[in-house]
């Protein structure tokens, strides 16, 4: 199976220890290129916001630039968290992102704000955080991708700008089984996002499986899944890296943000008994090794949870570390 495994990026843009906010989107756009030349399927940006050390607050924007730097990788969100905007708003920056990019774009949604509760209540001051709000945003931005809405709704006056005749390939995102089940609802592709939630994720994907409806834009389930990777043949590096997640893990669980920390900063840290305990969880949320031990615990993940594409979340304290992780996983798995 391993060789039929696909392979994506999804991308924060973070800002590394020392580096400007505009060089970590420079590296983006630099790691977008060379994946698009390694043969990855899908690069995925992602939105966040009131967070110092990630620069990826706008996807629409950045998936703008990216299409017009890579000729075959789709280009797309992970994800525009739905929430925080208006529903009319979403389908016209991606109808004009597939004017510019016919047949190449992502539409990754997601139902969590992508930062704190007082900051999303300023990006979208109406937002209740309803699961009935999202299941109606879902359903007014298909009517807008395929001007459908009902006769006599307010909709059906309104059209999204620009009419386009391609459709973004629409995605829902989730770490837990709900989003699934909306996928599977609207015919639409789902990933789990195992990088955040490593327990469920499997089940999840197999009770969309299950409950998939077709769509006109999707008429099979397809599913994917996200995991934080770092690949080196730098046993010294493997070990740094997985020493500077354990921390970044257990600061953002006390509520002390994502920090630009380097191996030196942390090294010293001595851990309580229960985040010991935290930090073997959060060990199942990242593959980090030399490439034989990568390529086997992927091929084992992609076959529990049933896909055949997995979405690598890599994150290094050099860059060039970064390029090689996802030369090597290109190279593993035989991307063309």
């Amino acid at each position: 199976m391993d060789t039929k495994i696909k392979l994506s990026v999804l991308d924060q843009s973070p800002i590394r220890k020392g580096v400007t906010a505009e060089q970590a989107v420079q590296e983006t756009i630099a790691l977008a290129k060379y994946t698009d030349q390694l043969g990855f399927t899908r690069f995925w940006v992602s939105e966040h916001h009131n967070t110092g050390s990630l620069a990826g607050s706008t996807p629409e924007v950045l998936i703008a630039y990216l299409a017009s730097q890579t000729t075959n990788i789709r280009i797309g969100s992970g994800g525009v968290m739905m929430p925080n905007h208006s529903t009319l708003k979403v389908a016209e920056n991606f109808r004009m992102l597939e004017a510019l990019a016919p047949g190449r774009v992502d539409l990754g949604m997601g139902r969590a704000p992508g930062t704190d509760r007082i900051t999303a209540s300023i990006l979208n001051p109406s937002n209740h955080f309803a699961e009935q709000d999202f299941m109606e945003q879902l359903a007014d931005l298909r009517n807008y991708f395929h001007d459908t809405a009902d006769p006599g709704t307010i909709q059906q006056k309104i059209r999204a700008i620009p009419q386009v005749q391609t459709v973004p390939a629409m995605w829902l995102l989730s770490s837990s089984g709900q989003s699934g089940l909306f996928a599977a609802h609207f015919g639409m592709g789902f990933s789990f996002a195992h990088f955040i939630n490593p327990v469920g994720g499997a089940q999840a994907v197999q009770l969309y499986k299950d409950r998939f409806q077709p769509s006109q834009d999707l008429a099979q389930p397809e599913a994917n899944m996200a995991i934080f990777v770092f690949c080196s043949e730098d046993e010294e590096k493997v070990m740094q890296h997985k020493a500077v997640m354990d921390h970044r893990f257990i600061q953002f669980e006390k509520g002390l943000g994502i920090q630009p920390y380097v191996y030196d900063d942390i090294k010293d840290t001595e851990y309580t008994l229960q985040e010991q305990d935290r930090m073997r969880y959060n060990r199942q949320r990242v593959v980090a090794g030399n490439p034989t031990m990568v390529k086997n615990r992927l091929s084992q993940l992609a076959e529990s949870y049933g896909v055949d594409e997995i979405i690598a979340v890599t994150i290094a304290e050099d860059f060039d570390d970064r390029l090689q992780s996802y030369k090597l996983l290109a190279d593993l798995f035989e991307l063309k």
